[in-house]
């Protein structure tokens, strides 16, 4: 992978990754990031308290496969023996997030696909930092997003018919937080998930990421990678209405009013210098508006 930009400020030495039983020990590259940190709910309190634990367990495991991945610091070496430990954890010793969450997909009967397509993302993360065109963003989301709805379904016991709806949802959910860190991205780990054509197509070089405003060409590619974002958005809009489980039901309806507020934002905003995220009030009243809205829709259906 390409070392990040020689304008950065120095980083800090990177981090012991030998454990004492003598493998890759992953907890030195924790970001320290929970569930209550990410942009859209995960397992709220809505969900039932018999799936919010599996749900819980999977986003343990992919927020450390994440941290591993995006670490300023590890070598891209370290980093995929990293990752492979979490893979041996799916199968039985390995990584303790991963061996927790092939005990859930056991009890559960769940397939581990979801969890390996992941670590197939994280690995690209690692030796991939450039997508061409929208075809190319869609594969990668193919494999860092969507196994995780497809997951979060599994567990309610939610139709496979549904995966096609999740996938938009969950695509354009990555994409967002893709436009939102587009600047830092950059800056810190050198990784651009704008598609380069676009870029080059409006004349804009990658490095005009690293500075602080954008300029009017980059605000166009970002305003069109965002309405393009809204489209995915539109084919998921019928996605909550269609889940038999009332309590995930009104939290996809959430997420997908956050998400297409955050799609309006990143159409008139500049991430690299305007806030292109939501407060805690603004999100609240979206949420409850999203709640009172969705359940009015499936009473009168």
């Amino acid at each position: 992978m390409t070392a990040a930009p020689s304008s950065l400020p120095s980083l800090p030495a990177a981090p012991d990754l030998a454990s004492c039983e003598g493998h890759a020990d992953s907890s030195a590259l924790a970001s320290g990031k929970g569930h209550r940190d990410e942009n859209f709910p995960v397992a709220s309190w809505l969900v039932r308290p018999d799936a919010r634990a599996p749900v819980l367990t999977y986003y343990r495991f992919a927020r450390a496969a994440d941290d591993i991945a995006d670490n300023p610091t590890a070598s891209a070496e370290e980093k995929l023996d990293l990752l492979a430990a979490m893979r041996a954890g799916l199968a039985g010793e390995g990584a303790p997030e991963a061996m927790a969450l092939a005990r859930v997909a056991q009890a559960r009967r769940i397939s581990l696909t979801h969890a390996h397509e992941l670590l197939d993302a994280f690995e690209r993360d690692v030796t991939v930092n450039r997508y061409a065109d929208w075809q190319e963003l869609m594969d990668y989301c193919r494999l860092s997003a969507m196994p995780v709805g497809r997951f979060v379904l599994d567990v309610h016991g939610e139709d496979t018919a549904l995966w096609p709806m999740n996938d938009a949802l969950c695509a354009a959910l990555q994409i967002i937080n893709h436009l939102q860190d587009c600047g830092k991205d950059y800056r810190a780990i050198d990784r651009v998930y704008i598609p380069t054509r676009m870029l080059e197509m409006a004349g804009v070089p990658v490095a005009a990421l690293g500075e602080a405003r954008s300029r009017e060409p980059l605000r166009g590619v970002i305003a069109a990678l965002a309405s393009q974002t809204g489209e995915l958005l539109r084919q998921s809009s019928g996605f909550a209405r269609a889940i038999r489980d009332a309590r995930l039901s009104a939290e996809v309806a959430i997420i997908q009013r956050l998400a297409e507020d955050l799609v309006r934002l990143l159409e008139r905003r500049d991430p690299l210098s305007e806030n292109v995220h939501h407060s805690k009030p603004r999100a609240g009243l979206l949420a409850l508006g999203a709640v009172i809205g969705h359940g009015a829709r499936r009473a009168f259906a």
